[in-house]
């Protein structure tokens, strides 16, 4: 049917796709769910469940091409993610699901494909090949939701980008075989056409790759136009080779992405960002065009055998296929159990199954347009499995941080130990780093985690569990360092997530800077000598938690003149922003700074109770020892279930010996106290019900 007849124009169906893509992520993000599965379902209710987006009718012949383009696009961005030395440790066990997994994967899938399917030999192959493929773009999005630690985040990560590639030269190679067969050719024609359509996309490939880098290196392009001319290339290089070998392309770009990934560019990092939001522009379009297309009919091909197929992929090949390929490595057996059972499959599975189906249908393999449906159907059911699955197993598997919320404070500190002390009263999971290993003596003392050496560094990718905080403070003593950091960080986290104390001189004209650099600013706008000056002063940091009855106001009135700096609330960690306006709910934390006369009325108070405490557990002894009436003897025994409800006895059923707390209360506080290095203990907050403190007294060590 011609484009745009009875339906939408072309311009219509462009902004449509645009629209319903990126408004399909934001749903996605907005309520915590995995994005292709929002994508796939806004694509089936434009398309064959309401019939307003038909991309054969609204677009017409550009369908194909389109997506092919789109296609060679992202397998370039995953061919540029191939940067070796971000491996890690987790190379031997990517090593290993690459050399060993992808070709036992091929051979397990089709060979389910034959037996179980019952697909033709010619489909099996192509289609196997195809299945080699993960999904890297499905993998990252499920990543960040499950928050999985290093090593199991960076095997399931690197097997998709690499097996991406892998998996779409499998592909292209069986399909050029079943091809070359199907035309009758000779058995020396075949594997010339073949491996000279593979060597020349790899000439093509690594000869793009070349002349950018060259380019790059020299200054042979200026800044702006940097990006714009690696597209072309990639878009050159993919059609020039498709000339020769049809669907080489997809190699040729995946070597050129590969090449330039390991080339070490100073513009790499502004390249690859720019590249991977294209990507994701090209991801919603794909995957909402995919979903569009199809046709309800065509899922009547599919039967019990193919339900069955589905089954064994995910229980049987999956797992024989991961669990064979990690065999003798040191990867724990959990990790490799997370592994096997986590195989999402996405848009290049879905996308080159409908460019290979097509291909075999014309070359008289009636069964491949069976490929289509069953790519979708598998692609449906894998990603809702592993999308609201990967969490709950990586928590079971105890391979992810949960929900608890973390925080990385960049920059080592008597100010940044309090902080971290308070904020771990809170139960939130701090990190102290700084690159001059004395400026974190006070943490460590204090039992504060750090790391030592730059946060920016290749050695913190590998050695920094990043995935596990969603929150930066950059609060070092060089301005210029913390604005550094901030900057380059926040694209990663998001910019709403990354914090910086004020620089010296900020507020004059000639020392501000754009908004697009540093962070956001933390209320009261105070630098770190400031924020020192007061700890020295006498000024304490308090971990407070808001209740139906102790609410803001009242915080407010027992702790007048507080800093309020953090917020913990559902889960998460967030500062107070510079004249932000706090508002209060119960079970909130606020961690503040407290005046030094507040925080001797903490301290008289907290004497007291610890009076209290005191002369209750002398008056245990005493009665004990038989020293007041209706006292009890040490060797009196008795059933613990005869006891009222009004004595204490211990998890045992016991009475308490002579170190246990005769009465126990959440609101029971400990005298804080530091040490010579400046390092700042917590306690309780009485008053607030369950809060902690640290102060800068000295002299004292802590219990």
């Amino acid at each position: 049917m011609a484009a745009g007849s009875g339906g939408l124009s072309p311009v219509e169906a462009f902004a449509l796709v645009g629209v319903a893509g990126v408004g399909a992520q934001w749903l996605a993000w907005k309520f915590r769910l995995p994005g292709i599965v929002v994508m796939l379902a806004v694509g089936l209710v434009l398309g064959p469940l309401t019939g307003i987006f038909i991309p054969e009718r609204d677009i017409g012949d550009l369908v194909t091409p389109m997506i092919s383009l789109a296609v060679a696009v992202i397998l370039f961005e995953g061919g540029l993610t191939l940067n070796f030395k971000q491996l890690a440790d987790a190379a031997p066990g990517v090593r290993r699901l690459v050399i060993i997994g992808a070709p036992l994967g091929w051979l397990l899938s089709s060979l389910a494909l034959a037996y179980i399917a019952g697909l033709s030999w010619q489909s099996s192959v192509v289609f196997g090949g195809v299945m080699i493929v993960t999904g890297p773009t499905v993998i990252a999005p499920l990543l960040r939701t499950a928050r999985l630690f290093n090593r199991p985040a960076q095997l399931l990560q690197w097997e998709g980008i690499v097996n991406d590639a892998v998996g779409a030269l499998v592909a292209v190679i069986a399909l050029e075989v079943v091809l070359v067969r199907q035309q009758e050719l000779s058995a020396a024609e075949a594997v010339w056409t073949v491996v000279s359509g593979i060597a020349f996309a790899t000439l093509i490939g690594f000869g793009a790759a070349v002349a950018i880098i060259k380019a790059f290196r020299e200054s042979l392009v200026p800044e702006y136009m940097k990006v714009p001319l690696l597209f072309v290339v990639v878009i050159f290089a993919f059609a020039l080779s498709d000339m020769v070998l049809h669907e080489s392309g997809l190699l040729a770009v995946t070597v050129m992405g590969l090449i330039i990934a390991n080339a070490d560019l100073p513009s790499y990092t502004e390249i690859y960002r720019f590249k991977e939001q294209a990507t994701t522009l090209l991801l919603s379009g794909v995957f909402i065009l995919l979903a569009a297309s199809v046709n309800l009919e065509m899922l009547e091909l599919l039967n019990w055998r193919s339900a069955l197929f589905i089954l064994a992929v995910i229980l049987l090949v999956r797992p024989a296929t991961v669990l064979t390929s990690l065999a003798g490595t040191p990867i724990p057996w959990k990790e490799r159990l997370l592994v096997a059972f986590t195989g999402p499959r996405g848009v290049v599975l879905l996308a080159i199954s409908g460019l290979f189906a097509e291909r075999l249908v014309a070359e008289g393999v009636q069964d491949g347009a069976v490929l289509q449906p069953l790519a979708f159907v598998l692609v449906l059911t894998t990603v809702i499995l592993h999308g609201f699955g990967l969490k709950p197993l990586a928590e079971k598997l105890e391979l992810s941080s949960g929900e608890k919320p973390g925080l990385i404070i960049a920059g080592g500190s008597a100010f940044a130990t309090g902080l971290a002390t308070a904020l771990i009263k809170a139960d939130v999971k701090v990190l102290v780093t700084d690159p001059n290993r004395a400026m974190l003596r006070s943490a460590r003392d204090a039992g504060v985690p750090t790391y030592y050496g730059d946060i920016l560094s290749e050695a913190a990718e590998h050695g920094v569990e990043f995935i596990t905080y969603s929150t930066i403070l950059v609060a070092s003593d060089n301005d210029a360092y913390n604005t550094l950091v901030a900057t380059d960080l926040a694209p990663e986290f998001g910019r709403d997530a990354i914090w910086q104390i004020s620089r010296a001189k900020e507020d004059r004209a000639r020392h501000s800077l754009p908004s697009q650099l540093g962070g956001q600013g933390i209320n009261g706008g105070r630098t770190l000598a400031q924020y020192l000056e007061l700890l020295a002063d006498g000024w304490i940091f308090r971990n407070t938690r808001l209740t139906e009855e102790y609410t803001l106001e009242d915080w407010r009135k027992a702790r007048e003149g507080a800093i309020p700096l953090v917020t913990i609330a559902d889960g998460e960690v967030r500062f107070v922003g510079r004249d932000e306006k706090l508002e209060g709910a119960p079970d909130m934390r606020i961690v503040s700074l407290i005046p030094p006369e507040v925080a001797e009325q903490i301290r008289r108070e907290s004497d007291e109770v610890s009076k209290e405490r005191e002369l209750a557990r002398e008056e245990a002894k005493a009665v004990r020892k038989g020293a007041g009436s209706g006292s009890q003897h040490e060797d009196d025994t008795r059933d613990p279930a005869d006891a009222s409800d009004d004595e204490v006895l211990d998890e045992n059923g016991e009475e308490p010996t002579d170190d246990a707390e005769v009465a126990a209360d959440e609101n029971r506080s400990e005298s804080g106290g530091s040490d010579d290095s400046g390092a700042y203990y917590g306690g309780t907050d009485q008053a607030a019900q369950d809060g902690s403190e640290a102060t800068p007294d000295s002299g004292n060590k802590k219990d």
